[in-house]
């Protein structure tokens, strides 16, 4: 392990660990991974597999964030006029 890192990852919002294990579970089960990983032991699935599950889990959540940046924004303007709360360009500003 490299110096000055710490041994274990902190849990910033330890609520959100069983949501996303929960949802890693789901993605997995709709990808058709192989089952056994419903035991708990990930050792046994492919590299590939694994990576396929963290992905679909990505696409999903930045799609979700997406979809509640479009509720909170006014459709007229965006982020280059400045009007969704996001300061102008520099050069937009001219």
């Amino acid at each position: 392990m490299a110096q000055g890192s710490s041994s274990s990852n902190l849990k910033l919002i330890p609520e959100a660990y069983q949501a996303l294990n929960q949802f890693k579970y789901e993605v997995a089960s709709e990808l058709g991974i192989n089952p056994e990983y419903k035991s708990g032991y990930w050792g046994n699935i492919s590299s590939r597999e694994c990576g396929a599950v963290g992905g679909h889990m990505v696409r999903r959540m930045i799609a979700a964030a997406q979809q509640s940046l479009v509720g909170q924004t006014p459709q007229t303007g965006g982020f280059r006029t400045g009007t969704a709360g996001f300061p102008l360009e520099p050069d937009a500003q001219k």
